[in-house]
């Protein structure tokens, strides 16, 4: 969730690749092996820890990741607004991490990754370009996992997000396939220093198409009505649940995914509401 598909995400989607793969061959013994990963997805809104701008913002990513068998992964992404008619690229990101398992039930994960957004981004993550991140899942049965995001550019944020993963198999169609569901339920709290940014600058741009500007964002040329003080204090923001269905063969997924998400009352971007995001993804692993 650090970004509206993030890398993060994509690394947990081919998590589950890699899972969904031991589940169905677990008596193999072939040893780690490095791999490339490509993918696309369908968003039908932008997410930002189960948050979303005012304006809606359907997108299309591709994403590419370079796993080596050492832990250490490269990756790249680049996403296009569907409604952005300036640009072939709205956004695009590059990354670089470490993942180690740590005995047979932990997993350690350390990251950082840019992302160049252009000018006034409708993004609402946009003031914060930079992320770190650190990760620990413990699979037993269930997955138990908690992050620390530190996103940071204009403004600086801290994020912290507790989660639980189920993995469950549904069968196959033939000997060479699986079926998996997937759900998770993720708590996220943190700072909200980058909304400030994503207002001002959300009223620039009206300013510039000569859109009304909303009572919310206060009155053209004036500061946002959000303090300092609520920005920078350490909140619960949102709750969120994930169903995503996948059709698993040896090299490649096909994913379909539902999430709702409950922002607290302490959220900027809409306290107390629910925001929905579908997504359709498809990777392809060498």
């Amino acid at each position: 969730m650090k970004l509206f598909i993030t890398i993060g995400i994509l690394l947990l989607s081919l998590q589950g690749m890699a899972q969904q793969d031991s589940t169905a061959v677990a008596d193999s013994t072939e040893p780690v092996r490095s791999t490339f990963t490509i993918g696309a997805t369908y968003v039908n809104n932008a997410d930002y820890y189960g948050q979303k701008s005012v304006e809606k913002m359907p997108y299309v990513a591709a994403a590419a990741v370079f796993h080596h068998k050492s832990g250490l992964y490269a990756t790249g992404m680049a996403y296009r607004l569907l409604n952005d008619s300036q640009r072939v690229v709205s956004a695009s990101a590059l990354g670089l991490g470490f993942t180690k398992d740590i005995g047979k039930r932990f997993n350690l994960d350390l990251s950082y990754s840019h992302t160049f957004y252009p000018a006034l981004s409708p993004f609402l993550q946009a003031a914060n370009a930079n992320n770190a991140n650190l990760g620990i899942t413990y699979t037993n049965w269930l997955a138990v996992s908690a992050e620390v995001d530190y996103a940071f550019g204009k403004t600086n944020d801290v994020f912290v997000t507790a989660g639980l993963t189920k993995l469950i198999s549904l069968g196959s169609i033939t000997a060479r396939d699986l079926i998996t569901l997937q759900p998770s339920a993720k708590v996220t709290a943190g700072t909200q220093r980058f909304y400030e940014t994503y207002v001002t600058e959300k009223n620039i741009r009206d300013s510039i198409l000569g859109i009304p500007i909303p009572p919310i964002f206060g009155q053209p040329g004036t500061e946002p009505t959000t303090t300092t003080k609520v920005s920078s204090s350490f909140d619960l923001l949102s709750y969120n649940f994930k169903l995503p269905l996948a059709y698993n063969r040896a090299h490649y997924m096909v994913e379909l995914a539902y999430q709702l998400s409950l922002l607290s009352e302490q959220a900027q971007t809409g306290a107390g509401k629910l925001n929905s995001f579908v997504s359709a993804s498809f990777y392809y692993q060498f």
